[in-house]
This record gives C-alpha cells, sequence and structure tokens, in this order.
C-alpha cells in the first residue's frame, strides 16, 4: 500500500515539535528491568521402578489321562436291515435283498466298467446282473434268485452281507479282482446251488463253508490262490459238478475218491501226490469226466478204472505214472477222450482200446510205449511220438529207451493196491532193434516170450 506525501508531511512536523518542547533531559528514565529470574531446573524424573519379578514358573500340569475307550457297537443284526421310511418294496425278500446288494456295491473298490452304475433306487430286478424268479418256497412272490457278474473286473472283498440275498440259487462272479475269505454267513444260503469263483484272487485255506450248503450243485473255484489240504469231506458232497484246477493246493490224493458221486470232476494243476485209489471204480454209473492231469500222480493205473462205464473223459496226463495201461480200459465203451500224455508208462498197447466204439482222441505220447496196433493209427486225433515204438516218427532215443526199459517195475513198491508184478517185456516184433549197433557177432536171439497177459483183450 502506498502512503501519500501530505500524510507523511504532517508526521514529520508532529515529531520536531515533541522534541522541542520535551528535551531528552526532561524524561526520566526507568531503570532497567531487572533481569528475569532463572527457573530452577526441573527436577529430575524419579527412577522407573522395575516391575516385581515374576513368581517362580511352575511346571505345566500334566494332561488329564484319556478316558478309558467306549466298548464297540454291536454288530447290527443281519437279518433286521432298517430301510428309510421314504423306500418301499413288494415284499421282505425284495427288501432284505436292497440292503444285500448295496453292501456288495459299497464294498466295491475298482469298478472300471461302470457293471453297476444301474444299483439305484428299489426296483433291484432291473439292476444289471441281477436275476429275479418267484421265491423257491412260494411262486407268488418275487426275489433276487441270481448274482451273475461274470467278467466284469470289480474289485472288492467278498461281503458278508451276502447272507440277506437268502433266496440265491447261483451266484457267479468269475474273471473278477474278488478277495479275502468267504464269510461264515454264506452257509445262511440254503437254496444256493452254483457257486462260480473262478479266476479271482482268492487266497488261503479251501474255504470249508462251502461243504455247509446243502443244495449246492455246482461248485468252481479254480484259478484262485487256495492252498492247504484238500478236506475229505469234498468228495462227500453231492455235487454234480467240481472244479478245483489251478490253485495251489498241497496234499496227498484224496483216498475216498471213490466215494463221490460227482459226474466232471477236474483236479488238475495242483500238487496232490499219490496214488490213483482203486476205489475209484465205485464211481461206475455216475462218473462222466475226470481231469486229474500234473497233480502228481505215482505208481500205476489201478485196473478198477474199467468199471467207469460212463467216463467219457479220462485225463491223468502229466504226471509220473508207470506199468502199463490196464487191459480193463476196454470195458470203457462210452469213453471219447484218454490222455495218458508225459509219464512213464511202457509196454504195449492193448489193441481193444482203440477199437472202443467212440474213441476220438487218444494221446500216449511222451511213455516209454514199444508196440502200438495198427488200429490206434487211424483214429481221428491220435499222439504216439516219444515213446519207444520202432519204424514211427519222432521216438526217443534207442539208449534211453534201453536204459528205462531195463529197469524192473513193480506196482506194490509204490504203497498202493496190490497188483500182480509185470511180467518181462517181449522185444519189439518188428522194426529195428533198440540196441545199440555191435561190432561182434551176433549171438542167437532167446525165444520170445509170450505177450503179457495183461495186453490180452477180455472177451
Amino acid at each position: 500500500m502506498r502512503i501519500p506525501k501530505q500524510t507523511l508531511s504532517l508526521c514529520c512536523s508532529l515529531s520536531l515539535l515533541l522534541l522541542i518542547h520535551f528535551p531528552a533531559s526532561s524524561y526520566q528514565q526507568c531503570p532497567p528491568p531487572p533481569p528475569p529470574e532463572e527457573c530452577p531446573p526441573p527436577p529430575p524424573p524419579p527412577p522407573e521402578e522395575c516391575p516385581p519379578p515374576p513368581p517362580p514358573s511352575l511346571p505345566p500340569p500334566p494332561p488329564p489321562p484319556p478316558p478309558p475307550p467306549s466298548p464297540p457297537p454291536p454288530p447290527r443284526p443281519l437279518s433286521r436291515p432298517h430301510p428309510p421310511p421314504s423306500l418301499s418294496f413288494p415284499s421282505l425278500a425284495l427288501r432284505q435283498a436292497f440292503f444285500g446288494l448295496h453292501a456288495l456295491k459299497s464294498s466295491i473298490t475298482s469298478d472300471p466298467n461302470n457293471f453297476t452304475a444301474n444299483w439305484q433306487g428299489t426296483n433291484v430286478c432291473k439292476y444289471r446282473g441281477i436275476l429275479c424268479y418267484p421265491a423257491p418256497y412260494n411262486s407268488s412272490i418275487i426275489t433276487v434268485a441270481g448274482i451273475d457278474l461274470n467278467h466284469a473286473n470289480i474289485a472288492a472283498p467278498f461281503p458278508k452281507e451276502i447272507s440277506h440275498l437268502a433266496d440265491l440259487a447261483f451266484f457267479h462272479i468269475n474273471t473278477n479282482r474278488f478277495t479275502g475269505a468267504l464269510p461264515s454267513t454264506l452257509a445262511d444260503l440254503c437254496y444256493l446251488a452254483e457257486l462260480d469263483l473262478s479266476n479271482n484272487l482268492f487266497s488261503g485255506k479251501f474255504p470249508s463253508v462251502v461243504l455247509s450248503l446243502p443244495s449246492l450243485k455246482y461248485l468252481d473255484i479254480r484259478f484262485n490262490s487256495y492252498s492247504g489240504v484238500l478236506p475229505s469231506g469234498l468228495f462227500e458232497m453231492n455235487l454234480d459238478v467240481l472244479f478245483i484246477n489251478n490253485n495251489k493246493f498241497n496234499s496227498p490224493f484224496p483216498q475216498n475218491l471213490g466215494n463221490s458221486p460227482i459226474p466232471f470232476m477236474v483236479l488238475a494243476n495242483n500238487n496232490l501226490p499219490g496214488c490213483l485209489p482203486p476205489n475209484i471204480g465205485n464211481m461206475s454209473g455216475t462218473l462222466e469226466q475226470i481231469v486229474i492231469l500234473n497233480v502228481g500222480l505215482t505208481g500205476c493205473l489201478p485196473p478198477e478204472i474199467g468199471e467207469l462205464n460212463q467216463a467219457t473223459v479220462f485225463d491223468v496226463s502229466f504226471n509220473s505214472l508207470e506199468g502199463t495201461l490196464p487191459k480193463e480200459i476196454q470195458s470203457m465203451e462210452d469213453l471219447e477222450q484218454l490222455d495218458v500224455a508225459y509219464n512213464k508208462l511202457r509196454g504195449d498197447i492193448p489193441e481193444c482200446i482203440c477199437d472202443l466204439p467212440h474213441l476220438l482222441n487218444f494221446t500216449y505220447s511222451s511213455n516209454y510205449f514199444t508196440a502200438e496196433p495198427p488200429m490206434c493209427l487211424r483214429l481221428k486225433a491220435q499222439d504216439d511220438r516219444f515213446n519207444c515204438i520202432p519204424n514211427r516218427p519222432n521216438q526217443r532215443l534207442p539208449q534211453d529207451c534201453i536204459k528205462f526199459l531195463a529197469r524192473p517195475l513193480d506196482c506194490n513198491a509204490f504203497g498202493c493196491s496190490v497188483i500182480p508184478p509185470l511180467p518181462p517185456l517181449p522185444p519189439p516184433a518188428e522194426g529195428p532193434s533198440l540196441s545199440p549197433p555191435s561190432t561182434e557177432d551176433p549171438s542167437p536171439d532167446p525165444p520170445s516170450d509170450p505177450s503179457p497177459p495183461c495186453l490180452i483183450c477180455i472177451p
């Protein structure tokens, strides 16, 4: 802000007047003000008091002991399932089956083919692999009569809740991955006629619970890993079919085999050493097919096998049987397939065997037979390789035949049934000698013995 000149002039005039009328000496000079009193320094702050030391720490109290374990809940009775109130079933049998099937489904650990995908809802008769029929005790009641899970590739333990399916007539689960032991509740299936557990992963001892199934007719446990002893009661069961082959059973051959009424029996590929018991002849009239290959049989074939007059298949190949073929085989008039290959049998093959009316396949390769009748060569399927038969192709080396045939044989030495000792074998009727060539002058051959009596066919 700019001050005007007139104002500045007035101010200067007033100042001069004051100085003229009031000289400086006329003023009473004030004493200088006393110096200000210095404030005392503030008192020092009180020293900070240290907090009291904490009381000595005590060890933490031990944790309270855990409460005693509560007893396990009692098992839920299998015969009294409790469905949700919203579920309804046409019959009590289907209600029970529902819980048995869903117990099976819940135990499945792998179902790569989704075989049980439609096991939903209460209409169990529509489930895949489930077959319903009228109940055996009341034709007006529909019940689950069969389970067919063949080739489903399911992995699961065998469910103990199988007893809910009390009306089952057949249970087929071959070619899966079931494991574990068969539960004792399986014995509750009093109508079960067919049990097929083949080609699974079962192991352990023979599932003895099957011996308690009163209606069982078809038992198939082949291609598993069962081991141990075969129970003698197995051959007392009133079965139609028994397949136990390709397991790991290791026990003496069952000597009560002849007590069995089973028409179809396969025991192959187990370890059942011993003799074929003579009481096999007791199966006359019932036995139709028996396969005992590769089980470790020793001894001689008992002549009682000729009593199996209804047998169509008799296979004892891949064993260690010795002796000759019993002439009594000619009585097996229904025989279609006879296989004695890969044993240690010797002697001539009786012509009457190859003359059986229905014989189509006769395999006797890899033995030590020394002669065969021409009739055997006319069969549709026969195999005589690796024997000691002169003038036939693909036979054993002569020195091997001589060494084996020179060993005397007594069928009684095996501890089996009493069989007359074999007479000496005659030399081959024709063809080159089995003896190695000699550089010495041949001596006259002794007269040949007559044919052994066991090679004469029964009239």
